[in-house]
């Protein structure tokens, strides 16, 4: 007896980051520590061949893919209401066509100092000090959880005389209401379990 597989839905949902919307399928898309985050077609070739085909609309600025969801970016004059539907058809027969959501991730050569890489794979954050773990932990616990909800990435940098920087992803990058977030949540976590912390501020990738 043959088993059937699970039919893939996909459903949409706004984030706080009105240019990006976050489609949430009923599966997991890749390991629950890959990140993969591009802002081109031609830096998705090769790596997601569903991100590559998401470029082909002109509409789309960027996709980020992690877990179970792929957050698209939009150009701002577009309306989601003109899009939406589409793009979670497409997205859903995509992954029924191909679900290898992202078949690798190669590391990003940075050829100018400004250059960050986009494509992240189980990011591993650098820790120097039992401190440097204790923020990764609370990041972890309290802060992780909630960004994923709203269809980004948080990661841990570093910590130096007090300031903590952050690697903000997916919808939180560029996000009008990160920096009130970032300021009113993570750096009062921050500072309540941990004394030695002044200060956090954040990086967009």
């Amino acid at each position: 007896m043959e088993t059937q597989e699970m039919p893939i839905t996909i459903y949409s949902e706004m984030t706080p980051n009105p240019n990006t919307m976050k489609f949430v399928a009923n599966k997991m898309l890749v390991g629950e520590d890959v990140v993969a985050e591009y802002l081109s077609k031609e830096e998705a070739k090769d790596s997601s061949e569903i991100a590559e085909s998401l470029f082909a609309f002109p509409f789309v600025k960027g996709v980020f893919i992690t877990r179970n969801f792929i957050t698209v970016s939009k150009m701002a004059e577009i309306e989601w209401e003109d899009i939406t539907l589409e793009l979670r058809l497409f997205i859903a027969d995509s992954l029924k066509k191909n679900p290898v959501v992202v078949s690798s991730l190669p590391t990003p050569k940075a050829t100018q100092a400004e250059e960050k890489p986009t494509v992240t794979a189980h990011f591993e954050p650098t820790i120097t000090s039992e401190l440097d773990q204790k923020i990764v932990d609370l990041l972890e616990e309290f802060v992780r959880p909630a960004v994923e909800n709203d269809g980004g990435a948080i990661h841990f940098k570093s910590f130096e005389e007090g300031k903590v920087t952050v690697i903000l992803k997916g919808s939180c990058s560029g996000c009008p209401s990160s920096t009130a977030t970032l300021k009113g949540g993570v750096e009062q976590l921050l500072k309540s379990h941990l004394p030695d912390v002044t200060e956090v501020i954040a990086e967009a990738q």
